[in-house]
C-alpha cells in the first residue's frame, strides 16, 4: 500500500531532477563553449545554426542548444526556433535519470538501446565528445570517470578547478539573467 503512494513521488522526483539537469547542462554547454579551446575546436565542425536537442520521449523534458559559429553554443531552453538537426532521445525517464545521475555512461545506455539518435551520427558522436569534455570539468574526477568513456589523462587539477569555476560562474550568471527577464 505504501509503495503505491511512494511510486508517483519517485517518478515526479526523477522528472524534476532530469528537467533541472537539462537546464544546467544546456547552460553549461554554452559556458564551456566560451572558455575551452578543445570544445570550440570540436564544435567548429558543426554548421552554423546547427540545433542540438536532448530529450525524454515522447514529450518530456528537453534541452536545445544552437551552434552560433566559431565553436560557440547558445542555450535556447526547451523550445527550438526551428526544426532541430540532431536529437538524442531517451526512451523513458528512468533511462534519462540513470545517465544524468551518472549511474550509467552514455555509451552504455546507447548500447543497451535506451536512447535514439535522430540525425547525422557523426554529429551525435561530436556532441557526445563535447558533453564528455564538459562532464570532465564540472564533475569530481571519481564521478566523471563513471560518466565518460575515457577520462583525459592530460587534465590536471589546476586546469580542472579553474575551468569548473568559470563554467559554474557562467551557469549561475545565466540562471540569474533568466530570472530577471
Amino acid at each position: 500500500m505504501l509503495a503505491k503512494r511512494i511510486q508517483p513521488m519517485v517518478f515526479q522526483a526523477r522528472r524534476l531532477y532530469v528537467e533541472l539537469m537539462f537546464q544546467v547542462m544546456g547552460r553549461a554547454l554554452q559556458a564551456v563553449s566560451e572558455i575551452d579551446a578543445d570544445v570550440q575546436k570540436e564544435a567548429r565542425a558543426l554548421p552554423t545554426g546547427f540545433l542540438f536537442e536532448m530529450m525524454v520521449m515522447p514529450n518530456g523534458s528537453r534541452l536545445i542548444v544552437e551552434h552560433l559559429g566559431d565553436g560557440c553554443f547558445h542555450y535556447h531552453g526547451d523550445s527550438a526556433p526551428r526544426p532541430v538537426n540532431l536529437s538524442i532521445q531517451f526512451k523513458h525517464i528512468v533511462h534519462a535519470f540513470l545517465v544524468l545521475s551518472f549511474q550509467e555512461k552514455t555509451s552504455v545506455a546507447f548500447a543497451n538501446d535506451r536512447m535514439l539518435v535522430d540525425g547525422d551520427i557523426s554529429y551525435a558522436i561530436r556532441m557526445t565528445r563535447i558533453l564528455n569534455r564538459l562532464e570532465t570539468f564540472i564533475l569530481p574526477k571519481l564521478v566523471a570517470k563513471r560518466a565518460v568513456k575515457e577520462y583525459p589523462s592530460n587534465l590536471h587539477l589546476p586546469e580542472k578547478l579553474l575551468s569548473a569555476a568559470r563554467i559554474y560562474l557562467k551557469v549561475a550568471t545565466n540562471f540569474v539573467e533568466t530570472v530577471r527577464t
